[in-house]
């Protein structure tokens, strides 16, 4: 486990760093850099803006001796298709951009992120947490008591 981290909540001067992180997490599944946005720090920074407007967007940052090493994001999922379901039945949240710079990993630093997202969309009363895992991160989601979904992909 890191010692003196701190996990915290993100402010919205940090977004760059979100946003950075969000890149970075692209590029380490293996996205060539030619298929991501060359605007994906002004894509990514707007994208954050509306969702804390409207989708009750939050980040948090962990951060080591004033260093920030790790991010993830959340927010409430908005819907896909014309929601008929009581909120008290299914209201969504999603986490994404979970990422943590290569020299802090393995450290426990990822779960500690995931932890402070999934208590945050609790207090939103959310029933469900979805997230689309990274293949380095895969391993870690079961052991935070995410099930493998019924989601299917098609590759057009």
């Amino acid at each position: 486990m890191a010692e003196n981290i701190n996990i915290r909540t993100a402010n919205s001067q940090e977004n760059s760093v979100i946003a950075k992180h969000f890149y970075l997490m692209w590029q380490d599944i293996g996205v060539p850099q030619e298929s991501l946005q060359s605007n994906w720090l002004e894509i990514t920074k707007e994208y954050i803006q509306q969702a804390r407007q409207q989708l009750f967007y939050q980040a948090f940052i962990a951060d080591i001796n004033n260093t920030i090493v790790g991010s993830v994001s959340c927010q409430i999922l908005p819907d896909l298709y014309p929601n008929i379901l009581k909120p008290e039945y299914r209201k969504q949240g999603y986490i994404w951009g979970v990422y943590v710079e290569p020299d802090y990993r393995r450290q426990g630093i990822a779960k500690k992120l995931m932890g402070e997202a999934i208590t945050y969309l609790k207090s939103l009363s959310c029933t469900q947490v979805i997230l689309h895992a990274s293949p380095q991160g895969k391993f870690l989601y079961p052991h935070l008591g995410f099930d493998e979904n019924n989601e299917m992909r098609l590759d057009l």
